[in-house]
């Protein structure tokens, strides 16, 4: 019998810029924005052949990440996020991720706002 499989490979604090907001001075100049992913994954086969071709490499991902981030103009972080998810779930093959983005600044008297997904391939 098969168990299942709770590994995780996880980035926090992943920082890119882009053009994202509904008001026209968010659409004029590019705002800080914060990820923390948290990816499923078997480690096994990596921890055994200490290959990194057979792990999650999360250096490609995060580089994936702020490359599509810096090159995006959305008008909501939910947009950002679904399409992001997709995009992980599909280039890299993930079973299932958290996807958290962070717009920090974004609302006065705030640290921080934002939004917290969790998606699985079908």
């Amino acid at each position: 019998m098969a168990t299942a499989v709770a590994d995780k490979v996880f980035i926090s604090g992943l920082r890119a810029t882009a053009v994202i907001g509904i008001y026209d001075w968010e659409r004029e100049t590019r705002q800080n924005l914060r990820f923390d992913l948290e990816m499923e994954t078997d480690v096994r086969r990596a921890a055994t052949s200490e290959d990194i071709t057979d792990a999650l490499d999360y250096e490609k991902i995060s580089n994936r990440v702020r490359d599509f981030v810096e090159q995006s103009e959305f008008l909501l972080i939910e947009t950002l996020a679904e399409q992001l998810a997709a995009l992980l779930i599909e280039e890299f093959h993930v079973p299932w991720l958290r996807l958290t983005v962070h717009k920090p600044g974004a609302i006065e008297f705030t640290d921080d706002v934002g939004v917290v997904i969790e998606r699985q391939r079908h």
